[in-house]
């Protein structure tokens, strides 16, 4: 009998925000695969060390996933870890797969999921706590009321899309901004708009910036700005 994959998200780096469910099935599988080339500098598994501290006990398995833009590169990379984990399904073993976050949030996971199904395997996905949710609760503010919509916008949109899109109603969140912090500040602010950013939500070096002239234009890639009306 073959085994399953399940992409395990595990939330934006507090490990208090493990969930029950994700916490189960890293405990009650052997396999657990790292999004990382270097097992023990993954985010994601220090923040499932921090909530299980037995992680090492397991077969750890690195699957490395470049952060690339080339998109050859980038199917051969995740043909590559199919190929790698699809292995321990055919010997019966299921296969538990970090995520940051949640798994249907802008997750390389994704690309490793479709490919095992594809190919025939059941795989199965465990929701988490997403980064825009954390951060929120962090700066004590909703995402949404009444009837306000919710944009989600990533880093790599065009830069010279960036004022229609802050110009649109209600909240809008853009992930992973880092190294475009100084011309995103600039929409900011052409925009009338005011911001607020958290850098490594719920992780050991958190920063919080409550406007946008307090964000640094060298912020880290896991930076996240939430700018309400």
């Amino acid at each position: 009998m073959k085994g399953r994959l399940i992409g395990v998200s595990v939330g934006p780096g507090d490990p208090e925000l493990l969930t029950l469910k994700a916490l189960r099935y890293i405990k009650e599988n052997n396999v657990i695969a790292i999004p990382s080339k270097n097992i023990t500098e993954s985010v994601a598994y220090k923040i499932v060390k921090g909530a299980y501290p037995e992680l090492d006990e397991k077969n750890l398995l690195a699957v490395d996933m470049p952060m690339i833009k080339d998109k050859e590169l980038l199917k051969e990379s995740h043909d590559r870890a199919a190929a790698l984990i699809e292995g321990y399904l055919d010997q019966g073993e299921n296969v538990v797969f970090l995520t940051l976050g949640d798994a249907t949030v802008y997750s390389t996971y994704i690309y490793v999921h479709k490919r095992v199904i594809r190919d025939g395997y059941e795989a199965e996905i465990v929701s988490g706590v997403t980064s825009f949710c954390a951060s929120a609760a962090r700066l004590g503010t909703s995402l949404a009321e009444n009837r306000q919509p919710v944009h989600i916008i990533p880093a790599t949109y065009k830069a010279e899309s960036m004022g229609e899109l802050l110009s649109l109603d209600g909240t809008k969140v853009l992930m992973k901004s880092g190294k475009r912090m100084a011309e995103v500040k600039k929409a900011i602010k052409e925009s009338g708009s005011s911001a607020m950013m958290i850098e490594n939500c719920g992780m050991p070096d958190e920063r919080v910036y409550l406007s946008t002239d307090e964000i640094p234009d060298d912020a880290g890639y896991y930076s996240l700005i939430i700018i309400k009306e």
